[in-house]
C-alpha cells in the first residue's frame, strides 16, 4: 500500500481527475498547469508528452512534492476532443455509435525531492451501442457531451451507451487508479 510520505500536487483543474484521487483515499493540492498543448503524434505519444509538459511547467513551482498530471484524449478514425458545438457533439456520437474506440491517458509524476520523473500510458477500449438519432438528439441536448472529449461522459448519462470495455474504468474517467497507484509505489520505493 502506498504511504503517502510527502505533498502530492495536481496538476489538472479536472473535477473528474480530483474525485478519482479522492475516491483513491488520498491528500493533495490543486496547481494548474499553463503548458502548450499542441502536440501531433500517435495518441500514446501525444498523452505521454502532454502530460509530460503539464508536470514540468508545476514541477518548478513546488519542492519537495510530487506533481501528478495527466492528459487523457478519446480516439476513434481521429481524435475527438471536446466538442465546439452541438452539431459537433452530433458528428462525434454518429461517429462512436455501434463501434469500438480507444481512451488514451499519459501520466507523469515528478519527484522534486530526487528530479526524478517518470511517465507511462494506459489505453483502454470502448463499445458503443448502436445510437438512433433520437438518442443522440436527446443525449445532446441534456449538455453532458459538450464538456467531454468524445463527447460523452461514461459516469454519467453517457455510460447507457456504453456495452463493454477492455481495461481499466477510471482511465475512461480521465484517470487510471491502478496504474496511479504503481508509479506512486515506485516512486516511494526510490526514496528508501
Amino acid at each position: 500500500m502506498f504511504t503517502q510520505k510527502c505533498p502530492l500536487i495536481l496538476a489538472s483543474g479536472s473535477p473528474r481527475r480530483k474525485e478519482i484521487l479522492d475516491t483513491m483515499g488520498l491528500e493533495f493540492s490543486v496547481d494548474i498547469s499553463d503548458a502548450d498543448e499542441s502536440f501531433a503524434g500517435t495518441p500514446e505519444e501525444m498523452v505521454l508528452e502532454l502530460s509530460r509538459r503539464k508536470a514540468q511547467a508545476v514541477a518548478s513551482r513546488h519542492s519537495g512534492a510530487i506533481i501528478l498530471a495527466a492528459d487523457t484524449l478519446v480516439y476513434g478514425d481521429e481524435v475527438l476532443g471536446k466538442p465546439h458545438s452541438a452539431a459537433e457533439a452530433r458528428r462525434m456520437l454518429a461517429g462512436l455509435s455501434g463501434r469500438w474506440h480507444s481512451v488514451h491517458t499519459g501520466v507523469t509524476m515528478i519527484d522534486t525531492r530526487s528530479s526524478r520523473a517518470i511517465s507511462r500510458a494506459d489505453v483502454t477500449r470502448v463499445h458503443f451501442v448502436s445510437m438512433t438519432a433520437e438518442d443522440i438528439d436527446a443525449y445532446v441536448a441534456t449538455g453532458e457531451p459538450l464538456d467531454k472529449a468524445g463527447a460523452y461522459g461514461i459516469q454519467g448519462r453517457g455510460g447507457m451507451f456504453i456495452d463493454r470495455i477492455e481495461g481499466s474504468y477510471s482511465n475512461v474517467v480521465g484517470l487510471p487508479m491502478a496504474l496511479v497507484r504503481s508509479m506512486l509505489l515506485e516512486l516511494e520505493k526510490s526514496q528508501i
